[in-house]
């Protein structure tokens, strides 16, 4: 595991040492540093979709593009990812995620909306809380309006 995260280091042509710095940082900073010297068939596939966010992350770069991060994940491990780029981000990092899976949209300031290759929609993190407390609120008031009746 710990090659897997460092070849694209190598391809940089960057020294050793800096490569394991780096590379130790980002295996700590997705908390699989325990499981360094591990073979992928070892790892589940959670912990398989964090080395791959470490590998991303080892050469620091300036945008962290995530086609389907939890895709193939169940959704206790698809949590984890979620929660890990959730940190990525507040400590400073862009992410550009693709997902279908609403649940993990809503964790972005930002949402573009496509159908067949065309934007339909576009959200700010604000608007999207507004109409889910919305939602929220109508809810909570049919429900009252149930309970009297």
């Amino acid at each position: 595991m710990y090659e897997n995260v460092e070849l694209p280091l190598t391809y940089r042509g960057m020294p050793g040492s800096e490569r394991a710095q780096w590379v130790n940082e980002a295996l700590e900073k997705v908390g699989m540093s325990h499981r360094m010297k591990h073979y992928p068939s070892q790892l589940s596939s959670g912990q398989q979709q964090r080395v791959a966010v470490a590998r991303a992350l080892a050469g620091k770069p300036s945008i962290l593009l995530a086609d389907e991060p939890t895709g193939n994940l169940d959704s206790k491990n698809g949590k984890a990812v979620m929660e890990l780029l959730d940190n990525l981000h507040k400590e400073g990092a862009t992410i550009c995620m693709v997902t279908h899976d609403p649940r993990f949209a809503r964790h972005a300031d930002r949402a573009i909306h496509l159908f067949d290759g065309q934007i339909i929609e576009e959200i700010e993190a604000l608007k999207r809380a507004q109409e889910e407390m919305a939602e929220a609120e109508a809810a909570f008031e049919e429900a009252i309006e149930h309970d009297n009746n």
